[in-house]
């Protein structure tokens, strides 16, 4: 795959546990809270499905682990991106975090710190965790890559994952975790990796696809503070959101309606590993695009909506009520696999 517009085929849609995951928590009115944020985040997953099938999108969906405080796969975007015809997979590494979480989670005491991973019996877990979570989760999604003729790469390093890559085309665009910095060995490491893409690596300050979004050739929507676009997109028209108001007063996550104390320690006992920070996501520029003339978005912004008409795109809004848990938007609790295409040049006079 070489732009995000061309007509997708095969999107991965993210998984959560049902109502029933949650009879572990002893009181029912804290059980209740996550009870219904089961429920109502499958049914939104069901219409972003039945909105996808509309458009002839084949979608497949990653399997849940039987661990009741593993972090259900909500973002498959986090894990892994296609690339080209490359598939490329940060799982193993990704997901020792979680896994330190749950362990913690689970009242081992002799885990104390992640560099207690040099410990047998942790490292004998870890691989146990991660046959878990490579071969039950994912495995049909690998098998579907390869019956596809892509293949699939293990790559380590934390910025190209799907949530900081943007594909247009010849160009190849990586966010970066940091705001500010030299990124000279992560530059020299994308051109050896892509000959073929002119690489560029931009300051996010974190997942790129929270910050902006080339939704269509010459329209980029975008972050309020984010800059420096004549360089790396020039002439293309930006459109900046303004800041959004927020109603979770500097909280990183927050569910609707349960903001009582129980609801908070059993999160940040158990849940650790399955929230984000929602303060760094806009959610409104967190864009799905079907085709050159299609994108589904998470809310209704008249002032998107009317933007992206002038390019003869049209928007299909589905909801994400929870949204504010996961800290995910449309494109983050996707995946696509494969759309049509062939690699385009939109920048000709630069060079390589």
């Amino acid at each position: 795959m070489y732009q995000h517009w061309d007509p997708l085929k095969t999107c991965v849609v993210g998984k959560s546990y049902g109502p029933e995951h949650f009879a572990w928590i002893p009181d029912t009115n804290t059980r209740a809270h996550f009870e219904k944020l089961a429920i109502e985040t499958e049914e939104d997953f069901q219409v972003l499905i039945k909105k996808l099938s509309e458009f002839g999108v084949d979608v497949l969906r990653p399997e849940l682990s039987t661990n009741v405080h593993e972090k259900p796969p909500v973002c498959p975007r986090d894990q892994c991106v296609m690339i080209g015809d490359t598939f490329y997979s940060d799982i193993e590494t990704y997901d020792f975090n979680y896994f330190y979480y749950n362990a913690k989670a689970e009242h081992d005491p002799w885990i104390e710190s992640a560099e207690q991973l040099n410990d047998k019996r942790l490292v004998d877990l870890h691989k146990e965790y991660k046959n878990r979570v490579n071969n039950n989760g994912w495995q049909h999604i690998f098998q579907h890559i390869k019956m596809q003729g892509n293949s699939i790469k293990t790559f380590v390093d934390p910025h190209l994952t799907g949530p900081m890559v943007a594909r247009i085309g010849r160009d190849l665009y990586v966010g970066t975790y940091e705001e500010k910095g030299e990124y000279q060995d992560l530059s020299i490491l994308l051109e050896q990796e892509f000959p073929k893409h002119r690489t560029h690596v931009v300051e996010t300050g974190g997942h790129s696809d929270g910050t902006y979004c080339p939704v269509a050739p010459g329209l980029i929507i975008s972050h309020w503070d984010m800059d420096g676009y004549q360089e790396t997109f020039p002439d293309w028209e930006v459109l900046y959101l303004p800041q959004p108001r927020t109603m979770y007063d500097d909280r990183k996550w927050w569910i609707p309606g349960a903001d009582n104390q129980d609801v908070i320690d059993t999160v940040e006992r158990y849940m650790q590993g399955w929230t984000g920070d929602i303060t760094e996501t806009v959610f409104d520029v967190n864009m799905l695009i079907i085709d050159q003339n299609n994108v589904i978005m998470i809310a209704h912004n008249d002032t998107v909506i009317n933007k992206l008409a002038e390019y003869g795109v049209t928007a299909h809004i589905v909801p994400f009520r929870h949204r504010w848990f996961w800290d995910g938007g449309i494109h983050c609790i996707t995946n696509d696999l494969h759309r049509e295409g062939t690699m385009q040049d939109y920048f000709p006079r630069r060079r390589k």
